[in-house]
């Protein structure tokens, strides 16, 4: 019983409360850096700094990994992008990618309660409750869509929550909500769907762990928070 309120409890104010109310809930985030693999083999970095000027927020975003096969690099990714919030909405966004030679972006202005989206996959308008899939910020569980922060594309979403599960990384336990997220357009070409699991540590509703398959078996897990 004390079990199924408490958990009642968690999902009510992580699906209930506003997207202001959740970026309030990191102010005293200041980074989180991520181990990046393919096929159990470590490959890269994906490093998140959190930054605060008066009533604004910068969240600047930095992911890096190579892969290679006996020696011999075949395909390298690099992607930059800062997320600027104020009074908790967000305002701006910007990315570059480097995805093996081929040059992505996104710029995202607010404006008039619609995000305007100039993006490599996709121009034009988005709602303004549809959210960055940069996975830190647990509201992702309540949006209807997600906006690549590689291209802009505009990715609409089922979220299943899978249960509580605890989970070990570097030697250290948590106790994690985890989530599914799956594109609702199941004409989407295999490569382009949706299929992420997620992982929230239940105590902070800090972002742990991601798993998908896309071409190998890949995995993100947490290595610092401060």
């Amino acid at each position: 019983m004390y079990f199924r309120k408490s958990l009642i409890i968690i999902l009510f104010l992580i699906l209930s409360n506003p997207a202001k109310a959740h970026v309030q809930h990191y102010e005293n985030l200041n980074s989180i850096e991520f181990d990046i693999y393919r096929n159990n083999k470590h490959i890269g970095k994906h490093i998140f700094s959190f930054e605060r000027r008066n009533n604004q927020l910068f969240v600047k975003s930095n992911i890096n990994f190579v892969i290679k096969k006996f020696g011999v690099t075949f395909y390298k990714y690099f992607t930059e992008g800062v997320e600027i919030y104020e009074d908790s909405k967000l305002i701006k966004f910007n990315s570059k990618t480097n995805q093996n030679g081929k040059k992505k972006y996104v710029n995202i202005v607010s404006s008039n309660n619609e995000l305007e989206i100039d993006g490599s996959s996709y121009k034009g308008k988005a709602l303004n409750d549809f959210m960055l899939g940069t996975w830190w910020n647990h509201s992702l569980v309540k949006a209807k869509a997600q906006i690549s922060a590689v291209s802009g594309r505009i990715i609409h979403q089922n979220v299943k929550f899978i249960g509580k599960e605890k989970i070990k990384i570097l030697n250290k336990e948590y106790n994690t909500l985890h989530f599914n997220f799956s594109s609702t357009d199941k004409n989407l070409k295999k490569n382009k769907k949706l299929n992420t699991n997620i992982w929230y540590e239940e105590s902070t509703l800090n972002w742990v762990k991601a798993s998908f398959n896309k071409s190998g078996n890949w995995e993100y897990r947490l290595t610092i928070v401060k």
